[in-house]
């Protein structure tokens, strides 16, 4: 277990008064972690928890005088940790009464909601957990092992802790042909034999040794494009026939009956009357049956015994072609031709198959498709919210059961790169995951349990490749961001959670004016690349970015931009530098 290295002596001791409202699962996991990195938290809670550990203030969320008990004058943020958006802006809005400046971290569902309210609150920053954990759920499909995430240049890099030993491929490699690596970028390390930090031991040449740990962030590959040739084309119309015979076959069996009526019909007439031709006999027959009527003298010159039959044969037709008009009709403008159209566009191999259009569903979806990815995805619900935007993507969908042996081999479940089972429904996605472990063994199973123990406990049980909580993943970034700064990714290592954030560096800001390789060995911090900005003697290199042995070279200056990762207990080394990249400072 990675523990937390000694602090530098300029780092201020105090951190910030929080306060965490609403203490469910993904709550008390905030709470904790905060506790953890030595942050004065007070939590609260409907209920008393005599088994947490820590201030807890008990009574109604939303209460003024549940807030004022909790310390919300003197607090510096307020994190809304509940599972409900309106609750959460029901407290939003006592909360600002009380405290106009405090600085609220809002756990909200609707992402476009939240965007408003950031663009509209000072002090306010939005998180969604379903938009937190998307990205690693789709990492772990892929069969990264991501403990966190990290947003540069557009890209969602992957975080994973690496344990170095005797048969590791790093082992004995210098940290500093890593540092030089552009594909990847040193977060965090750990020496077994020292305390030295990730900067000194690049500067000094120390190498990987066994017991060593190191945190790396990796350039997420993008796929290969493959081409579409006449084979696929023809391959993807026979699928598509053979199931629409399939799922048609209730509409194709009443049009055979409608034909048969007709025919017994036509047989009769002619059989009555030899002097009526088949054209007329037929034309009658369809006429009589469909109700358009026509060449009615055929039956009015006719004995009784067939006008009997005639009328015998309306009533007859009349329910076979209300029955057929309505299954035409649900066939065509219903689910079923929605489904069918989606079976011509399902892909045949190499592609993740996504069970359940949740929100965390819909974003690891979105994510694979906007990623270069195929992607397909099953859903139950016909009316779900999030089909008509996933739909829009052209991603094929298909409503049905995925529990169902038939549905998962319609996804051609067996030649997928990835199964990943995200409803919101733990026992559904087990069921599925063991259901798909018949039809495709080898295939790579994600699945989401809600419970972070009871998620370890089936992983250890039933040995699928991924067992991960939303909220054990989203938890940390909330944790993050209540401690401060602009942050672009979060990780844990052992008991010690890291940051990653972008700082502008003014003439006030602590770096200012300062070697980069002396702040980094003196604050602990890494930092990951620098961004200069235009000046007029460096306008062929405007906006230039810098990295490697470059970056501990240069001396920070104003306008620079640096993005950095640092133990989030010492994001208060920062603090003349609290303003996110972009905005004023007077904000």
């Amino acid at each position: 277990m990675v523990g937390i290295s000694s602090q530098p002596r300029d780092l201020p001791q105090v951190l910030p008064h929080i306060i965490v409202c609403g203490l469910g699962r993904t709550g008390l996991r905030i709470f904790t972690l905060l506790r953890q990195q030595g942050a004065r938290v007070v939590g609260i809670s409907y209920h008393p928890m005599p088994e947490v550990e820590g201030d807890v203030v008990v009574g109604e969320l939303r209460s003024a005088s549940t807030l004022i008990q909790a310390g919300i004058y003197q607090a510096q943020t307020l994190v809304l940790a509940a599972s409900d958006d309106a609750l959460n802006l029901a407290i939003l809005t006592q909360a600002r009464l009380l405290n106009p400046n405090i600085r609220i971290i809002n756990r909200l569902f609707n992402i476009r909601l939240g965007d408003r309210l950031d663009h509209t609150l000072p002090h306010h920053v939005s998180l969604s957990s379903a938009a937190l954990a998307a990205p690693l759920f789709a990492f772990a499909a892929k069969g990264h092992r991501a403990m966190g995430q990290l947003r540069l240049f557009d890209l969602t890099w992957p975080m994973y802790e690496e344990v170095i030993d005797a048969a590791h491929p790093w082992h004995g490699k210098p940290l500093k042909a890593m540092w030089d690596n552009r594909s990847q970028l040193l977060i965090h390390y750990d020496s077994a034999h020292s305390s030295i930090d990730l900067v000194t031991a690049v500067v000094t040449g120390q190498v990987l040794q066994p017991g060593d740990r190191i945190v790396v962030a990796t350039r997420p590959q993008q796929p290969m494009l493959q081409s579409r040739h006449v084979s696929q084309f023809w391959q993807r119309l026979l699928v598509t026939l053979d199931h629409g015979r399939r799922r048609a076959r209730a509409t194709l069996m009443v049009i055979l009956a409608l034909l048969l009526t007709i025919g017994l019909a036509t047989f009769t007439y002619l059989w009555h009357n030899l002097n009526t031709s088949w054209v007329d006999a037929l034309y009658f027959s369809v006429g009589m049956i469909t109700g358009a009527g026509g060449q009615e003298q055929v039956a009015e010159k006719a004995s009784a015994p067939i006008k009997v039959f005639t009328a015998i044969m309306m009533l007859i037709g009349a329910g076979v072609i209300g029955i057929c008009y309505a299954l035409l009709n649900d066939f065509i403008l219903g689910s079923h031709f929605q489904s069918l159209w989606s079976v011509a566009r399902m892909p045949r191999q190499h592609h993740f198959v996504v069970c359940g259009l949740g929100g965390v569903g819909y974003r690891i979806a979105i994510h694979l498709h906007e990623t270069g990815h195929k992607v397909a995805v099953v859903e139950q619900d016909a009316h779900n919210r999030f089909l008509p935007a996933v739909q829009a993507r052209k991603i094929p969908v298909i409503i049905a059961d995925a529990n169902l042996t038939s549905t998962l081999e319609t996804l051609n479940l067996a030649s997928a790169q990835a199964l990943l089972v995200v409803t919101s429904d733990d026992t559904v996605n087990l069921e599925i995951a063991l259901t798909a472990r018949s039809i495709g063994p080898k295939v790579p199973a994600v699945v989401r349990i809600y419970d972070a123990e009871f998620a370890q406990q089936v992983q250890q049980v039933f040995e699928f490749d991924q067992v991960l909580s939303p909220m054990d993943l989203a938890a940390p970034t909330f944790a993050a961001a209540a401690l401060g700064g602009h942050i672009l990714g979060s990780g844990m290592a052992g008991n010690l959670l890291w940051v990653a954030i972008a700082t502008l560096i003014t003439p006030h800001h602590p770096f200012y004016n300062q070697p980069m390789q002396a702040v980094a060995q003196r604050v602990h911090l890494v930092p990951l690349y620098l961004e200069r900005r235009e000046t007029p003697r460096t306008a062929s290199k405007a906006h230039r970015a810098i990295h490697g042995d470059d970056l501990l070279d240069i001396t920070l200056t104003d306008g620079d931009v640096l993005y950095l990762t640092m133990p989030a207990n010492r994001l208060k080394c920062l603090q003349y530098s609290a303003t996110p990249v972009g905005q004023d400072t007077s904000s």
